[in-house]
Parts: C-alpha cells; sequence; structure tokens
C-alpha cells in the first residue's frame, strides 16, 4: 500500500554507496539541507511530493506524528528520510509479509542496510538479522506486530532502542477501522519502555474516529498531524447498479474500451474471482488470485502483472498491498464493499502515473444483504454474549469445555466468535491451556463490544449511502476522510459530474412507480425503503429490487425525497434500514415533473426478473458451521489429535489456543483430510500465512487418515 521513495521529479544521481555519515555530521542534525541531501542521494529524488517535507521535517526533528495520506502518495518516504536523518535504526511495524518484503527489497536496492524478521523467514536468518540489528548494522528493521508478543523481544529492543518507531498500515490498530487486528491493536502496550522514541503512524484510510484511536492506542504524545491529499483527479469514479449475473459481461466491456488495461478486477469470493478470470481470459491475458493459491502460483500471477505480461488480475481484497504498478487504467469491484475505506483503499491502486484513469463499481441491493450475513456470524448478538458471561464465575476460571457444557444451546460457531470477541474487549482472559477467568473488563464489556459492532454497521451504512449519493464521487470521498486542505470543487469526471449515455428519462412502469412511491409517502411520511417496495410490488410484480432501487436513486437525486440511514433493536440485534422522506419539492411534483426524470441503467422491463432466493448449501463454498462431531462421518480420534496439537502450540506460543485454529478450521481439516498444500489452503480458514507456520504439522496428523 506504502510506497518507497516516492517523489515527483527523478535525478541522473545514482544514490548507491552514499554513506549517511557523510551527509549527517550529527546523528540529530535535522536541517532543512539534511532532509534535501537523503532525498537527492539516498533516494535518487530532486523534489519532494507536497507534505512530504514538512512530515519528514517533523519527524526528523523528534515529533511523534499520524500521516493520512491516499495510496501511492509517498508515505513510505514519511519515515524512511526522518529515520536516516536521525541515525541509529528505525523500527518499522507493517502487518503483511509482502509489503515487507517489497519495502526491504526497495531500500537495499537503494543502497541502505535493511533487515527484516517474519514468519516466512527461517529461524536462523530470523537469528542473524536480530543480532545484526543489535551489533547496530542495520538502519532498518522490518517487523510484523506479532513479532512484538514473542517472550524477550521487546525487552531485547527496550536494551538497544531504535531512534524511530514507525507503525505502517496503522488504521489496523483501531477497532474503528475496516481493518482491524487484534495483534496490532497490542502494539502501544508492547512498546511501553520506548517512550523516549518518537513514532510515526502511517495509514491511507482512516476516518476522524479511527485516526483518535489510533493517537491513543499508540500513546503519540501532542502529534503532528498531517491529513491531506485525497483528491484523485486523474480518476473517474463510476458507480453502476447491475445484478451479479450481468457483472462478468459489463466488466468485459468496461475492458474492450481503448486504454482501459492493464486493469484490477475486485472479486467478493475466491470462487467468483476464478469465474470472472475465465470469463476474461476468452479476450485478454487475465489470471486469478486469491488465498487459496499455492504461494508460488501467487507470486507469480503478480510477477506477471507487474511486468506486463498479464492484461488483468481478478483478485479478492487479498491483492494490492504495496504493489506499485503506476500505470493500473482501471479497478473495478464486482460487489459492493464493505466500508468506503477499503473501497477507496483499493480504487488508489488506478492511475499512479496521473493519467486518466477509471474506477467501476457493480452493485445491487443484494450485497448488503451479503455482507449483513458475515456481520452476523462474526459479531454474535449481545444477548449470546451476555450469555455465555453468566457462565463465567466472577473469581477462578472455568475450563473451556466446561463453559460449552453450560451454553449448550449456543451455536458452535457463535460460541468460538463469542469467545475472542469478549476476550478482544478485556471480559475474559483466557490462558494457553483454555482456562477462562473474568478479565478487567467483566462488567463494562458490552458499551465497548456494541460500539465496535455498531461501527461495522455504520461502515456498511456508509458504503450503501455513497452509491445512492447525488453529488460528486471524489468530492464525497474528500469529505469522508476529513481532508480540510482540499479546494472542495467537483471532480467534473466521475458518473455524477458527467452522466454516461447510460442515463435516460424514465418509462411508464417507473414513471408509475415513482408517482406511487410519492403518493404513498404524502400519506405516511418517512417509511421504511422495504415497506415502500413491498408496496410497489403490488403494481409492479415482476420489479427487481435493483430496478426499485434505481427509481429512488432518481427522486433522491431530483430532492424529490431523502433517503436517511436508521436502526432499531429486536431479539439483541441492531436492525440497520433506510428510511425515505418526502421534500417540498416532491410534494409539489407533478407527472409532467416526472415524466423528465433522468433514471440510470436499464428499462424496467429489461430487469424485471424476480430475484430468487439461493438455498445455501452446507460444505466447502458454504460459510455455515460445519456439523458437530458426534453426527459427522468423521473420525472423533483425528479431532481430538488437532485439538492437542492446537493446545501444545498455545502453551509454546503463549496465547489462547483460539487464536491458533478454530474449532470450525479443525472440524474442517477432519472432514476434507488435506493430503497436500493445496488441498490445505482449500480448507475454509486456512490462507497462506497458517499453512506457511503449521501446513506441516497439520498434513502429518490429517494424510495418516487416507
Amino acid at each position: 500500500m506504502t510506497e518507497c521513495a516516492i517523489s515527483n521529479h527523478s535525478s541522473n544521481h545514482s544514490s548507491k554507496n552514499v554513506a549517511l555519515h557523510a551527509l549527517v555530521p550529527s546523528a540529530y542534525s535535522h536541517a532543512h539541507t539534511v532532509i534535501q541531501e537523503i532525498l537527492k542521494l539516498r533516494f535518487g529524488f530532486d523534489h519532494f511530493r507536497p507534505q512530504q517535507e514538512a512530515i519528514c521535517q517533523a519527524v526528523a526533528d523528534g515529533h511523534d506524528a499520524l500521516v493520512v495520506m491516499p495510496t501511492g502518495a509517498g508515505k513510505s518516504l514519511c519515515y524512511q528520510i526522518p529515520g536516516l536523518a536521525r541515525g541509529g535504526a528505525t523500527l518499522v511495524i507493517s502487518p503483511l509479509v509482502a509489503l515487507i518484503e517489497d519495502q526491504v527489497h526497495r531500500l537495499i536496492g537503494k543502497g541502505v542496510k535493511a533487515g527484516r524478521i517474519h514468519s516466512g523467514r527461517s529461524r536462523e536468518e530470523s537469528r542473524e538479522t536480530f543480532r545484526a540489528y543489535l551489533r547496530n548494522e542495520l538502519e532498518f528493521l522490518f517487523i510484523a506486530p506479532e513479532r512484538l508478543a514473542v517472550p524477550g523481544f521487546a525487552d531485547m529492543i527496550r536494551k538497544n532502542p531504535p531512534t524511530l518507531i514507525a507503525v505502517d498500515e496503522a488504521h489496523c490498530i483501531s477497532q474503528w477501522g475496516h481493518d482491524f487486528r487484534p495483534d496490532y491493536r497490542l502494539v502501544g502496550e508492547r512498546l511501553q519502555g520506548l517512550e523516549g522514541t518518537p513514532i510515526v503512524a502511517l495509514t491511507a484510510t482512516a476516518t476522524a474516529l479511527v485516526q483518535k484511536d489510533i493517537c491513543t492506542q499508540l500513546r503519540l504524545r501532542d502529534p503532528k498531524l498531517f491529513i491531506h491529499g485525497f483528491r484523485r483527479a486523474n480518476l473517474a469514479v463510476k458507480l453502476v447498479e447491475s445484478l451479479p449475473s450481468e457483472r462478468p459481461d459489463r466488466i468485459l466491456e468496461l475492458l474492450s474500451a481503448p486504454d482501459r488495461i492493464p486493469a484490477i478486477v475486485y472479486a467478493p469470493t475466491r470462487k467468483k474471482a476464478e469465474e470472472i478470470a475465465t470469463r476474461l481470459a476468452k479476450k485478454f491475458r487475465a489470471r486469478a488470485y486469491h488465498a487459496g493459491m499455492m504461494a508460488p502460483d501467487r507470486e507469480s500471477v503478480q510477477l506477471a502483472f507487474l511486468n506486463d505480461e498479464l492484461d488483468v488480475i481478478v483478485a479478492t481484497v487479498a491483492f494490492g498491498m504495496g504493489i506499485d504498478k503506476p500505470n493500473v487504467r482501471t479497478v473495478a469491484h464486482a460487489a459492493l464493499p464493505a466500508s468506503v475505506e477499503g473501497y477507496y483503499q483499493e480504487i488508489g491502486r488506478a492511475g499512479r502515473d496521473g493519467l486518466p484513469s477509471e474506477a467501476l463499481l457493480l452493485h445491487s441491493f443484494s450485497d448488503r444483504k451479503t455482507h449483513e450475513f458475515f456481520l452476523e456470524r462474526d459479531f454474535p448478538p449481545t444477548p449470546v454474549l451476555e450469555k455465555m458471561m453468566k457462565g463465567v464465575p466472577a473469581e477462578g476460571s472455568i475450563y473451556r469445555d466446561s463453559l460449552v457444557s453450560k451454553v449448550s444451546d449456543i451455536d458452535p460457531e457463535a460460541f468460538q466468535k463469542a469467545i475472542e470477541k469478549l476476550w478482544l474487549h478485556g471480559a475474559l482472559l483466557v490462558d494457553a491451556d483454555e482456562n477462562i477467568a473474568a478479565g478487567p473488563g467483566y462488567q463494562t464489556w458490552k458499551k465497548s463490544y456494541e460500539g465496535q459492532r455498531k461501527s461495522r454497521i455504520g461502515q456498511l451504512d456508509s458504503m450503501q449511502a455513497y452509491t445512492s449519493t447525488d453529488s460528486c464521487r471524489m468530492l464525497e470521498l474528500i469529505r469522508h476522510f476529513g481532508d480540510t486542505t482540499d479546494s472542495s470543487v467537483v471532480c467534473g469526471i466521475c458518473d455524477r459530474c458527467a452522466p454516461s449515455s447510460e442515463v435516460r428519462e424514465m418509462d411508464e412502469v417507473e414513471r408509475t412507480t415513482a408517482s406511487l412511491i410519492l403518493a404513498s409517502l404524502e400519506g405516511r411520511d418517512a417509511q421504511a425503503v422495504g415497506r415502500l417496495f413491498d408496496e410497489a410490488l403490488k403494481i409492479t410484480p415482476k420489479m427487481s429490487r435493483s430496478a426499485f432501487e434505481r427509481i429512488l436513486s432518481a427522486l433522491s437525486r431530483a430532492r424529490y425525497v431523502e433517503l436517511a440511514q436508521s436502526e432499531f433493536e429486536k431479539d439483541g440485534k441492531i436492525i440497520s434500514f433506510r428510511r425515505v422522506q418526502l421534500l417540498s419539492a416532491g410534494k409539489k411534483a407533478k407527472a409532467a415533473n416526472l415524466a423528465s426524470l433522468e433514471i440510470e441503467g436499464p428499462r424496467s422491463d429489461d430487469s424485471g426478473r424476480v430475484l430468487k432466493k439461493a438455498k445455501r448449501k452446507v460444505g466447502k463454498s458454504s460459510p455455515a458451521y460445519r456439523v458437530p462431531m458426534e453426527e459427522s462421518a468423521v473420525t472423533p480420534k483425528l479431532f481430538e489429535d488437532l485439538r492437542a496439537w492446537r493446545l501444545a502450540e498455545a502453551r509454546k506460543r503463549g496465547v489462547p489456543a483460539f487464536r491458533i485454529l478454530s474449532d470450525r478450521v479443525l472440524l474442517s481439516l477432519c472432514e476434507d483430510l488435506p493430503s497436500n498444500e493445496q488441498a490445505l489452503l482449500n480448507v475454509p480458514g486456512l490462507g497462506p500465512k497458517l499453512v506457511q507456520q503449521y501446513g506441516e504439522d497439520l498434513l502429518k496428523m490429517t494424510s495418516q487418515r487416507l
């Protein structure tokens, strides 16, 4: 996501073999000329990009800082130059192995002494890297956040403290962020004892709430805030309502236009990535990329795309972190993203070279329902967690299986998620032996948990609202991230500023539906969208929800109605929905006004197919929890062997057992009995990192049952 040493103009000056001591007479001399010299002689650039110099100077001078800049704006430079200016070593905490590898290789290519410690390196390689750090031979040491939890590691860092700490992808720290990671949440706590070292936190996506949380969790001292640069003047953002079945053809049509490749297509699932890639491969050099592929295959696809040997890469959100490909002309989304933050991060991979580029988002009402399903799975209702807490003693502890017996009516997957969430919010303490005790948040967890759950719903609400906004798409993104330095002028190239030929006048069926909506609201204002849709079906029974939503959007753009997000609680669940409010212009609207309304997309008779609810099948492609062991055909002994192995790993690492692998994954292993690495990657819940860490052990156990 962040790029190494990016600037506007390149210099012919070689940056290799330039010793830092030749540039910086004193390790803490931060004069303006020093920053400029490092930029030119170490990185080969003549000029900073906007705001980079101010950030580098502040951090080099020892100030804590929060840097929120869009993808491709040059955030990495904002810790690399200050780190070199301050002398000594900079500790860089980064969440992804691929991102770390990319940064380290780039720095080494610039003649900078950089090393890394992560799960992809052998134990001896990691030990030698750390010894080099302790011998003061490194200028940059990159680590994953989990490394700080390894017993003794943080203590050794404190004995030889770095001169700067950089926390990359800092939005992962915040429970209000779109990509929250528990191990990142603990970074601030694990850095205690290094209070004298300045910290710079960097991210491409952080709302005001997330920004505040990052500063709090990292304990930043009077930090300098740099939040700017979110406008992408060369990026045309376009959204189109489209049924899932239509989207591959829509994407094919878009990419067939001149100068629309190279392209990245984001698919919601691995299966969809494969399907769309197969469809596009009939015309383009296209391949899929997702976590279910073998690591060498993923690397091969990524390298081919970076080297322009592929036209299109169809990927899940796993792709893109740290990717530096400036000539991507198109980023297309084949489904609604879960948050505006994630969406902005992904479209930011288009047009980094400054040339005209396009971001297309294909969406429909059904996408929201998919996200809501996974949200309910990952964030169980509060009453489920409250019932769990009643089984935990206020003093002493209870073994996990004993707690399972006490709350036997709770779904196994909900139990697992509840344990994780209660542990995360401090309500429970869980040791490596799976003993569960009351935590410091035993009485106070509810407010924190419900706040996080509500935040996740709010992110989805914001993304949904973005699809129906009638204002400039780029300006809405800028406002979302609180960039107060922006000019606030419309972009002129998005689908709102420059509507495409798909915008047309309403047909007769659509005008009738629009009249019904206005009449219904006049009789009873502020109705739920779902209720209005049910009323419309009485007159136009074949109208799809997507067609109805397009009519609502047209009425909203004309300022006849206003869409507002609302919610209510039912059975402990927060139900989110939209209300439609009648505006004064809508009350005065006549048939003639409706006849001139513009609407997007195909005519109602083209989109009038009835959407049937697909039956969810329990199996590899389903997120549903596997059947209990006593109802399964698999050998219970394998499950117990896997649990015993997991317990041993948890003790070794000093973490709760569920942080190794969940029961759901263990049951999947029992049913699938994988015999090779590819088969392991196909097991739900097992990604490349876990396979790399535990694959050999797991295969020894599962292959014996074949």
